[in-house]
């Protein structure tokens, strides 16, 4: 009680219009074959009096400027719209954010062109042990917890009395500073913070009635854990699939055209809707061969 007290009296210090963002560098390990292969990334949460959002800053910046080329398009009335398959630069393409009081959790992750938006129905359990440490300049306490299919030892700071931490994890009497699982595969580690003000939200952009491409815009799918399992198994064994339908669907609408480009690594651009497929589905099986390493092996697997 004397901890959700503090977390509140924090929580209520934070001017209206303001957020503390967090900034933690993820460290992982993609391919468990190939440990020498870790990839990083930095992750920010952003934490107001309402609640948490957790993201890849590359990502989110990427799909801003996205969003930008793609109003310009519908705006300049030409009729044609290019969605280009490119390289991003953000390797962390989910989102998790918390709801105060309760810490209502959501998980948004896309299949293929689909958005999800998936309810955790767990809570971190820890056992808090006597071990401490200094990380940077925080004192740091050690907890452990079993989430997700994996074992997690974090080390929390009552200094900044707030109840969460990076990705699902929260709970603690303070924020999460450094958190690890036993294997080494993935580790999130608090850099830096600074109080920001809350940007305007950015309206998705609407496309004409005449254009429908399901899945890349408008509203996340609310489903379940159990419901995204089985839409991740189905998008394992045919990844084209959401891809083929969509081709099939504008191909016959004289009155819209949608160009789909893959572009590859080494500057080669595929447009043939059959080319596009093929080489779809070749990149995708290679990717998800060396990405069999999740950082939840229960939700993926």
């Amino acid at each position: 009680m004397k901890y959700k007290m503090l977390f509140f009296m924090f929580l209520g210090v934070i001017a209206h219009g303001q957020i503390n963002r967090f900034f933690y560098e993820y460290t992982f390990i993609p391919d468990s074959r190939n440990k020498e292969d870790v990839k990083k990334e930095m992750m920010l949460l952003d934490i107001d009096k309402n609640g948490s959002n957790y993201y890849s800053h590359d990502t989110f910046v990427a799909d801003s400027t996205g969003k930008a080329d793609l109003e310009k398009q519908l705006k300049s009335g030409s009729g044609s719209i290019s969605v280009n398959k490119r390289e991003k630069p953000g390797q962390i393409s989910y989102k998790v954010t918390k709801q105060y009081p309760d810490f209502k959790t959501y998980l948004f992750r896309n299949i293929s062109m689909d958005k999800y938006k998936i309810k955790e129905d767990q809570k971190p359990e820890w056992k808090i042990l006597p071990d401490k440490q200094k990380i940077g300049e925080y004192s740091t306490q050690k907890a452990t917890t079993g989430f997700g299919g994996r074992e997690w030892i974090a080390w929390f700071s009552t200094d900044i009395p707030l109840q969460d931490g990076p990705y699902k994890f929260y709970g603690l009497p303070g924020l999460i500073v450094k958190i690890e699982d036993t294997t080494g595969s993935h580790r999130m580690t608090l850099v830096g913070n600074k109080t920001i003000k809350i940007p305007n939200t950015e309206k998705e952009p609407q496309l004409p009635e005449n254009v429908k491409i399901t899945g890349l815009f408008g509203k996340e799918i609310e489903i379940t854990e159990d419901q995204f399992k089985k839409a991740w198994k189905a998008y394992v064994n045919d990844p084209t699939k959401n891809m083929r339908e969509l081709m099939m669907k504008n191909g016959g609408d004289t009155n819209a055209k949608v160009a789909f480009k893959v572009k590859t690594a080494d500057g080669k651009e595929f447009s043939d809707p059959n080319e596009v497929l093929r080489e779809m589905e070749k990149r995708t099986k290679e990717s998800l061969l060396k990405d069999n390493n999740p950082i939840e092996p229960d939700l993926m697997n």
